[in-house]
């Protein structure tokens, strides 16, 4: 293990204690599944809507142009549009917890076993982070199989911190973006890593990560990009070639037996997904708002997802500009890698200005963008490379870039404390002439009393 590797472990550790046991707005529908199954033995989401926030995740539909709100589908089930692919991942972990509640409570420690007392939320919480650890463990491990570890360490450290990543890392551990972290960087690491020599058995197994990778965020898809350009790519090479019509007859037959091992088994770890939306819609596609309400096909929010007050990435998120430009720098060897990172971001990019809920809602940052962390590790790492090259001095490089990065992290961690605290609102525009105020002023007023409350023990008020 190398001293990168020794230190992104040491940090993920010490950050672990800034965890936030809690589930809440559109969490309480990912953590549905797993609650109802474990406590309840059913679907029926009994005692799940707890929150007072769960207008989002009980959206019926549309009538007449009018959004109508109700806690039941049109088959009588109680709503829950939500993806069941965060909760598979979280099911080891919650069920472990439940069999240790099950104990302590015949040892008569009488901890209540319905899913919500403390031992479920910290076990939630704790296994979400460690999800989000991975994505960017991978992510760190594919930058740094193309550029200097030193460079792939600070992309990661600066994707870590300054971007939406640490609000769903550790204060809203029920919603789906570190799970889906985890599923997009796996994917890709296991393509990387079998890229170009994939047998039969391998293509099966990226297939099995990509229904998990669906099941967690149904958005994933537009990284099956890679494996697909991989096999175009391998075709019209065979294609090109001056061989026998044989040969270029068992290149497409080599090409649509891959990808169609992929696509059936990807299709088979779906059905977790296909088999909650018959019993809850009564129908395998049936996916609530997501297909009722109207989306953007007419006028998409390319701007707006970029520079609106509603969370705009380039405002919010600054650090996300340099990890995009940055994948125009991978190496002219790796025009191909360079080619599949670029089209994963456009696509998804595109998806999300036509999605009719594009501002996120409720949201730090434009959280649907976080599922992209390990695009922008590679992006943010080639840019940092090629710096270094630029300025001929690697080591002046590094220093003028940790610096810039450890502003940003600085800055953004203020951004997760305000949201964290009210002091800027969960939705809608922002005023930026307060945020910068409360940056300077308020925040490092209340941060130490809130670290010695949470560390402390003691109520800061006092």
């Amino acid at each position: 293990m190398t001293r990168a590797e020794k230190a992104l472990i040491v940090i993920f550790l010490c950050t672990l204690p800034f965890v936030q046991p809690q589930v809440r707005g559109d969490g309480i529908g990912y953590y549905a599944y797993v609650r109802s199954l474990l406590v309840n033995h059913n679907l029926s989401f009994d005692g799940d809507w707890r929150d007072a926030n769960t207008r989002d995740a009980v959206i019926a539909g549309y009538e007449n142009g009018h959004i109508v709100w109700s806690h039941y589908t049109t088959i009588g089930h109680r709503v829950d549009h939500f993806a069941i692919g965060p909760a598979m991942l979280w099911s080891p972990f919650i069920a472990a917890a439940h069999a240790g509640v099950l104990l302590a409570d015949k040892l008569g420690a009488h901890v209540a076993a319905d899913g919500w007392s403390r031992p479920y939320l910290v076990t939630l919480a704790i296994a979400t982070a460690l999800y989000g650890f991975l994505g960017l463990w991978f992510s760190f491990q594919l930058a740094r199989a193309y550029f200097d570890e030193r460079f792939a360490l600070v992309a990661t450290l600066g994707i870590w911190f300054a971007s939406s990543l640490p609000a769903y890392m550790y204060v809203d551990p029920a919603w789906a973006h570190a799970p889906s972290v985890f599923a997009s960087a796996l994917f890709l690491r296991y393509w990387h890593r079998t890229h170009g020599r994939r047998t039969l058995p391998q293509w099966v197994l990226l297939g099995v990560i990509a229904g998990v990778m669906l099941d967690v965020y149904y958005a994933n898809f537009v990284f099956l990009i890679a494996p697909l350009v991989e096999s175009l790519a391998e075709l019209g090479k065979a294609w090109r070639a001056p061989d026998a019509a044989s040969r270029k007859a068992a290149a497409a037959r080599k090409f649509l037996i891959e990808n169609a091992l992929l696509a059936l088994t990807a299709l088979i770890c779906f059905l977790p997904t296909l088999v909650t939306r018959q019993i809850i819609f009564g129908s395998p596609f049936g996916m609530g708002l997501y297909t009722q309400a109207h989306w953007n096909w007419d006028h998409p929010a390319f701007w707006g997802i970029l520079f609106s007050l509603k969370r705009g990435l380039v405002i919010w998120t600054p650090i996300l500009v340099p990890a995009i430009v940055g994948l125009f720098f991978i190496p002219k060897r790796e025009t191909h890698i360079r080619g599949i990172y670029l089209g994963i971001a456009a696509a998804y990019y595109a998806l999300i200005a036509t999605y009719p809920w594009w501002d996120g809602i409720s949201s730090f940052g434009s959280r649907y963008f976080i599922t992209l962390t390990p695009v922008y590790v590679m992006g943010l790492t080639a840019g940092i490379a090629a710096l270094a090259k630029r300025w001929g001095d690697a080591r002046a490089a590094m220093r003028r870039v940790v610096v810039v990065v450890a502003i940003l992290i600085v800055w953004n961690l203020g951004l997760v404390y305000q949201w964290t605290t009210g002091l800027l609102p969960i939705n809608g525009p922002v005023s930026w002439q307060e945020i910068v105020y409360n940056q300077f002023r308020v925040v490092p007023g209340q941060l130490p009393h809130s670290l010695y409350a949470q560390f402390g023990g003691k109520d800061s008020s006092r």
